[in-house]
């Protein structure tokens, strides 16, 4: 495989609140919560609005229920795939202590990480880190940690690249796919949908084969920059599966 594609691994995660709805918290986290929302919300908004409205993004009141990861392979007939795996379930440490031991395999193989994804600078790997902490989990060096060199911590944000050094401009995954007429993530579900998803219908591997089609988009927006064919069904494959459906 060619030096270009080698080190990068691509990551999307998906979260749910830690509390299923307002109600359900405690009264030190209620308070928690409308201290939080006091700074970043418009006034008279009710506490259980802003909950519903945004626990699963906020690493405090969130916890992370399934981490997805891809790398590119190239077959011995030449043929470029992409190899994905998930860690899931409902106790966060272990899926994240399962998704850390196999990272440091890949770390330990490349000697180099370069993380790739759809605004993860900004949401996936801060929030990971975050949760590590809440988890009393040790932060791997190969993740952005404060005072780290850029260099250190390489990443491709698609969201970033798609600006072209826009700061004000926003494009979410699924509007990036349909201009770059790329098939979309964003099928039977949308990220709207995880929480009802993992508490109302308690169907949470539909929720990791979401978080798998977002690597493939992601893989295949990489793609397009780099000005290569597109992957298919034929070569993405995913961990315990044979392929994935786009």
């Amino acid at each position: 495989m060619d030096k270009l594609l080698q080190n990068i691994l691509l990551i999307d995660i998906e979260t749910v609140p830690q509390a299923a709805n307002w109600e359900t918290l405690n009264d030190t986290w209620q308070a928690l919560w409308t201290e939080k929302m006091s700074k970043i919300t418009t006034a008279g908004v009710p506490p259980e609005e802003s909950y519903e409205q945004r626990a699963g993004i906020l690493a405090e009141f969130s916890k992370i229920i399934c981490i997805s990861i891809g790398y590119f392979h190239t077959t011995q007939e030449g043929q470029l795939t992409c190899r994905i795996k998930s860690f899931f379930g409902e106790e966060e440490a272990i899926l994240l202590q399962q998704f850390i031991a196999d990272i440091d395999c890949f770390y330990n193989n490349h000697k180099q990480i370069v993380w790739a994804g759809h605004n993860i600078r900004e949401f996936d790997l801060p929030f990971i880190c975050r949760r590590l902490l809440t988890n009393h989990l040790k932060l791997p060096t190969y993740f952005p940690l404060p005072g780290s060199k850029p260099w250190e911590n390489q990443m491709i944000d698609t969201l970033q690249w798609w600006k072209f050094g826009d700061y004000k401009h926003y494009t979410s995954l699924n509007l990036l796919a349909h201009v770059l007429q790329i098939p979309t993530s964003k099928t039977d579900m949308d990220g709207s949908m995880v929480k009802q998803v993992y508490y109302e219908e308690k169907d949470l591997p539909r929720i990791v084969e979401y978080c798998e089609r977002d690597i493939i988009v992601v893989a295949n927006i990489l793609m397009r920059f780099y000005n290569r064919p597109l992957l298919t069904e034929e070569n993405i494959y995913v961990s315990s599966k044979s392929k994935v459906k786009i």
